[in-house]
């Protein structure tokens, strides 16, 4: 009996080790043949199912609304001059009103020509007997064209950061006389890690713009570069690529098809000059582009990049718009002759400026109807073969009541005409639970009308599970791409950044990281702080919607990204 026992407690051992050397051999043999990358990304997703299993999930019946067919109205979108501030204040009655760029009209090291303009007010300057003196408003090129061409509000006189932006206005009927070519000088470039560029030299023989685009269209380098239809160094880069693919017709078939191959290992278009320093300095680009007075004054960039010039230079010229009466454009003339001066040329050169004077530019003069055009072209094959897919995801929280939901509900309608019709979107709306308004489709006529529906049916109340709704996104992202898997996935998180439920980010950043969804967020009556948390992850924007500019910002947004 006792060795009966015995045999049975042996025979038991053996099969628990043998039922666990099994069990060790399938956990192990499962992985093989797959990549660390395959292996953690199926993690993730039973991560991803197992969060999504513990919410409370919910599909409403999709509702049609009346959709708007009337071409983007750009003027409309535009807030009140007044949101741009004045940095030099006109003391006479007799003064002009320039738009200036901000890289010398804002504070600190920007100030140089808001520092001259003053010091031209003070000088008691007359012309025919009266005093005379500047008004300079701090405005960003791209949307002081805006303002210009719709109309909207035209200032006397514009000194963007390059002569691309004149000829644009010029092609758009606006009358233009250039009074100066250059109030000071400037050059934009990459700016390149050290390492990167020994290893570039070392693959290519040089760096410039022809060897970074071959070595991006390799993807042996990541590079990011700013919104052409807003930044300057950006609309530069975009000419200088197109260029570079074929200088005799930056339009052809041959230009086209080298863009297309270049941008398809784009990883990165800011909104912003800061959205793209910030995401150089979490190490995810190889380089980016940056004017060399700005790239001087960064302290973090000079001691480990290099900054190698491309593309038309950056010498803020000076135009007189419309049909300026005589007496301001003597006031215009004056005040480029005053800012020539050594002595301000010299302060000019102390703020960054007036470097890399044996730089010339490498571009032809372009007519300013073709750089619309290379806008359009890039804005139409940004993606390349790639089309968007994107989940908004809505707060509806009781917090959200009122004000904030409806400035939501506005952005959203208004904003949607920049959506792209090959794009396919969804919308996800969560209080206490998570509801899916809207399920990913191609934006068609149909969906459009759906999504217009799905907006305004949305109401206000409970809880705030932010965390959740970001889960629900993320999972019909991931079952869109399992089944088109050549999309590249985003999230548009709009919301007041308050959580008091359900799941943290501590819970999901993991998943953001592994999945690389950039969220793009929003704020109503916001805790910034928090949405930026959740931009950060994967180097995307945050804008502030409590300002009267939210739905121009939308849809320059929702024009870079999708």
């Amino acid at each position: 009996m006792a060795k009966k026992n015995k045999f049975l407690f042996v025979s038991a051992i053996i099969l628990i080790i043998v039922f666990i050397l099994v069990f060790v051999g399938v956990k192990i043999t499962s992985n093989f043949g797959k990549t660390t990358v395959q292996v953690t990304t199926e993690d993730a997703t039973k991560k991803l199912n197992k969060l999504y299993s513990n919410i409370s999930v919910s599909s409403e019946q999709p509702i049609k609304g009346q959709i708007d067919l009337d071409p983007i109205d750009v003027a409309a979108s535009l807030p009140e001059i007044s949101k741009f501030p004045i940095t030099v204040k006109n003391t006479t009655n007799n003064f002009v009103e320039i738009f200036s760029s901000p890289e010398k009209s804002g504070t600190g090291m920007d100030s140089w020509l808001a520092d001259v303009g003053a010091e031209f007010n003070k000088a008691n300057i007359k012309i025919d007997g009266k005093p005379v003196s500047v008004k300079i408003r701090n405005i960003a090129s791209g949307t002081a064209i805006d303002y210009i061409k719709t109309g909207k509000y035209v200032p006397d006189a514009f000194t963007p950061s390059n002569e691309l932006w004149g000829e644009m206005i010029k092609a758009d009927g606006v009358k233009t006389q250039l009074i100066s070519s250059r109030l000071v000088g400037n050059v934009t470039g990459i700016v390149i890690a050290k390492d990167k560029y020994d290893e570039l030299v070392d693959t290519y023989g040089s760096v410039n713009v022809k060897t970074i685009t071959e070595a991006i269209a390799n993807n042996e380098f990541s590079m990011g570069y700013t919104d052409p239809f807003a930044s300057s160094t950006g609309l530069n880069f975009l000419l200088t690529a197109l260029n570079t693919f074929d200088s005799s017709n930056i339009l052809g078939d041959k230009a086209v098809q080298g863009f297309e191959k270049f941008q398809a290992n784009v990883p990165f278009i800011a909104s912003t000059t800061m959205q793209m320093r910030d995401a150089a300095k979490s190490g995810m680009l190889d380089g980016f582009v940056l004017e060399y007075q700005t790239y001087l004054n960064t302290a973090d960039l000079k001691g480990g990049y290099t900054f190698t010039p491309f593309g038309a230079r950056h010498d803020s010229p000076l135009y007189a718009l419309g049909d300026v009466p005589k007496d301001k454009l003597d006031i215009i003339k004056k005040f480029a002759e005053f800012v020539a001066q050594e002595k301000y040329q010299k302060t000019g050169k102390d703020k960054g400026f007036n470097n890399l004077e044996d730089y010339k530019s490498e571009l032809p003069e372009v007519d300013g109807s073709l750089l619309i055009a290379a806008q359009k072209l890039w804005k139409e094959k940004k993606n390349g073969n790639k089309p968007i897919v994107a989940v908004f995801v809505t707060d509806v929280s009781g917090s959200m009541a009122g004000e904030p939901l409806n400035r939501l509900k506005e952005s959203l309608l208004k904003g949607q005409k920049f959506l792209g019709k090959d794009n396919s979107i969804g919308l996800v709306s969560y209080s206490s639970a998570v509801s899916i308004n809207l399920p990913i489709a191609k934006y068609d006529t149909n969906q459009q009308s759906m999504f217009v529906g799905a907006v305004n049916s949305l109401q206000a109340s409970g809880g705030t599970a932010t965390f959740d709704g970001i889960i629900v996104g993320m999972k019909l992202l991931q079952e869109e791409l399992a089944v088109n898997p050549n999309q590249k996935p985003i999230l548009f998180v709009l919301s007041d950044g308050e959580t008091n439920e359900g799941h943290s980010l501590k819970d999901i950043k993991g998943l953001i990281e592994n999945f690389q969804i950039p969220i793009y967020t929003i704020g109503y009556n916001a805790n910034i702080k928090a949405l930026q948390s959740i931009s950060s992850i994967n180097e995307a924007a945050s804008i502030d919607a409590d300002t009267d500019d939210v739905v121009y910002k939308i849809g320059n947004l929702f024009n870079v990204q999708m």
